[in-house]
């Protein structure tokens, strides 16, 4: 398959910006994916969707605040690097912008000398290595002075940095967040329990790849990123006893597709463990283990919109994208959410 098989004509001023006041003020646009049949409505009416049995799978990742504003030791030059992947011994390979001021063994001071930086090595990629140097437990002392990095397509400065984090979110090692979860509330998801549905927690750490587009017109060239992944005793005995039982296993979110379809057997059943993936799913793909999916819309000609595509088909989903601009609903990452089932 080609990758102009996957646009879709979308007007810039859909693009969210921000995110609505609350939560569950978003809208939903539901998708039979056997019938095509497309129902609009809000997106607290999905507990209406869901039956009791059916067993919600959401990804607990929460975002590092990664991206960090140094200054050049002694020009004052600033610099911002963003931290990609942590390499041991506070050594972090990292996007650095302008990338001419760091070079080998320049170095950086951050959150007025909180923390400093020494770049130790320019890669072929573009990245830098750079060893941080500070006091105290790296991760409370990157929440103090790092910033949330938001995706290149939100330009408006984010007012609170909790509104780019779920409501469950708790293990951190995300460059970007899982969005099909940022809709729900701590309440919503307590009715929803009180339905009778499970809910089932796993983390995948979304890497900064899932916002590099696809170049190769063929999309079978296309190379995915790895990005870890565990999935807890508990959450797969919840996940396979719902199959177990008749139950419905929906995905909330890409990212919980993808771990779900990364490591189930060919009857849908989980094994509980931490690993890496790099599956790659568009259409023509099996689905082993998730009945539905909950998810945002996404970029013309991304893998996300190609993953999609292959759950519930190439047609319905450009239809349904297609309908969700005319009805002018909100794309991305803050935009309003889609219920495949």
């Amino acid at each position: 398959m080609k990758k102009s098989d996957f646009y879709f004509d979308l007007p810039e001023e859909l693009i969210a910006q921000e995110p609505p006041k609350n939560r569950t003020d978003s809208r939903l646009l539901k998708l039979d994916r056997r019938t095509g049949e497309i129902t609009h409505t809000r997106f607290p009416e999905l507990i209406n969707y869901l039956n009791p049995g059916d067993c919600l799978v959401l990804n607990d990742t929460r975002v590092l605040p990664a991206r960090l504003i140094g200054t050049k030791i002694p020009t004052g030059a600033h610099v911002e690097f963003l931290l990609l992947k942590n390499m041991g011994n506070d050594v972090w390979e990292a996007m650095a912008g302008p990338a001419r001021r760091a070079k080998k063994g320049s170095e950086f001071t951050f959150g007025n000398g909180i923390m400093r930086g020494v770049v130790e090595e320019e890669l072929d990629n573009g990245n830098r290595l750079i060893k941080l140097i500070y006091d105290g437990i790296f991760l409370e002392v990157l929440e103090r002075i790092g910033e949330i990095p938001l995706p290149p397509y939100i330009k408006k400065k984010l007012e609170d940095s909790e509104r780019y984090q779920t409501v469950y979110s708790k293990k951190l090692g995300s460059a970007a967040a899982p969005t099909a979860g940022l809709h729900f509330t701590e309440e919503m998801l307590r009715e929803i329990e009180k339905k009778g549905v499970k809910l089932a927690y796993i983390t995948l750490h979304i890497g900064i790849g899932t916002f590099r587009p696809v170049k190769a017109e063929n999309i079978e060239d296309h190379k995915m990123h790895f990005e870890s992944y565990t999935i807890s005793e508990k959450a797969a005995e919840i996940i396979n006893s719902t199959r177990d039982n008749g139950g419905r296993v929906i995905s909330v979110g890409t990212t919980s597709c993808r771990t779900l379809e990364s490591n189930s057997d060919e009857r849908g059943y989980v094994t509980p463990c931490s690993a890496e993936t790099d599956i790659f799913i568009y259409p023509g793909y099996k689905f082993k283990c998730i009945d539905g999916l909950i998810t945002n819309f996404h970029l013309p000609e991304s893998t996300l919109i190609m993953l999609v595509a292959a759950f519930c088909g190439r047609e319905n989903t450009l239809r349904a994208y297609n309908e969700a601009v005319k009805e002018r609903y909100r794309f991305f990452s803050f935009g309003d959410a889609m219920f495949i089932i």
